[in-house]
């Protein structure tokens, strides 16, 4: 059974109680027979293995977009040798 957490919104008394998922939700608070609230926490999720990180996509995507830079800079360059390449042995 899951535990649920709850506080009270008068009198600000807290308390942790098993409930099943079938019960209904506490409303009433045992001491002051206040109004009751459900408390929700922080959960601790970690992740782990590369491109959950800011840092793990940056380095990947850095390093394919400047070899592409790279192999589209030697193409433009040797098209441009092959262009003028023909023009001195035409004249």
């Amino acid at each position: 059974m899951p535990t649920y957490a709850y506080r009270c919104a008068d009198c600000e008394h807290s308390f942790d109680i098993y409930q099943s998922f079938s019960d209904e939700a506490l409303s009433v608070c045992p001491e002051c027979e206040g109004q009751l609230r459900k408390v929700f926490g922080s959960l601790g999720v970690s992740f782990k293995g590369s491109g959950f990180y800011r840092t793990d996509s940056q380095s990947n995507s850095g390093s394919s977009s400047s070899s592409s830079g790279s192999s589209s800079g030697s193409d433009s360059s040797s098209s441009t040798k092959s262009t003028s390449t023909p023009a001195p042995s035409a004249s």
